[in-house]
């Protein structure tokens, strides 16, 4: 096991397998996570108007098990391998035959991709574990905020502490500039959420696109939020007028930013610097 490791190729093989399985649990957070959170505001609004809690099916991310949203059918083991059990059920629920969404093999293949490609950047280390979690949790972000346009603060709060961990060990970036990026990442995006409301009266992106700016400032280094500000920029308005142009999608239709500061934090823990000291022609 620690030859294996210890080869780069065989890590990265390694790696992928287990983003395989991390996708498949990923897709659970996606589904789940959200109906939970609607559950608890329930709750919690029922309570403030002095009435009695709804009362709801049990559900975690681990119980009830998988099973299949029309016909109820629960999802066996070899039913539940990614990718290639869905392959093989053509895309269709063995019990009913109701299709099954593409989207969960896509999301357990790029997971199984990005986790390979981390470990093979950062080999067997603390950077390559660290960029897999990290590469985790903007998967499942990016996934809840494309269909219900939330990041949930169970996400984006411990994915915040975690980065600072790690870089209180200067895994990534050192514990100050992490510091640094947390605070500029939030009030960022802060000062252009209200700039945009008193300029205009609407709300023009959520808390959580705050609060998930501020950890990649926590994970990455303060350095590295102009890079991954642009970045998000620049593809959220090349998807937003594809939408307008091919899709027909109106111009008021709220587009979630989520997704686009996901992947330009993953495109910053990998590449970042270089792209950096390239616009810049420095060195950080």
């Amino acid at each position: 096991m620690t030859a294996l490791f210890a080869d780069p190729a065989g890590f990265a093989f390694a790696a992928g397998l287990l983003g395989l399985v991390v996708g498949s649990f990923l897709n659970v957070v996606i589904h789940r996570l959200p109906i939970m959170m609607e559950r608890d505001w329930a709750a919690q609004c029922a309570d403030l108007r002095g009435e009695a809690a709804p009362v709801f099916e049990t559900l975690s991310l681990a119980r009830p098990p998988s099973r299949c949203p029309q016909c109820g059918h629960r999802i066996a083991a070899l039913e539940n391998v990614p990718i290639l059990s869905w392959l093989v059920l053509r895309g269709r629920c063995k019990g009913c035959a109701a299709p099954i969404s593409i989207r969960y093999p896509l999301v357990e293949a790029t997971t199984g991709v990005l986790f390979a490609f981390a470990a093979w950047h950062f080999g067997y280390t603390a950077a390559g574990l660290g960029a897999m979690l990290f590469i985790a949790a903007l998967v499942a972000l990016t996934g809840i905020d494309f269909d219900t346009q939330l990041l949930p603060d169970d996400i984006t709060l411990p994915l915040l502490w975690v980065g600072l961990a790690f870089n209180a060990f200067g895994v990534f970036t050192d514990l100050k500039s992490a510091v640094i990026g947390a605070m500029a990442g939030y009030l960022s995006l802060w000062a252009v959420y209200w700039g945009f409301k008193l300029a205009t009266g609407k709300e023009g992106m959520g808390y959580g696109d705050f609060k998930l700016l501020a950890a990649l400032g926590a994970w990455l280094g303060w350095q590295m939020l102009p890079l991954t500000i642009l970045l998000s920029s620049f593809v959220g308005a090349v998807v937003g007028i594809a939408l307008l142009v091919f899709a027909g999608q109106g111009r008021n239709v709220p587009i979630p930013f989520g997704p686009y500061l996901a992947a330009a934090g993953a495109i910053a823990l990998i590449w970042g610097k270089p792209l950096t000291q390239a616009y810049l022609g420095t060195t950080l």
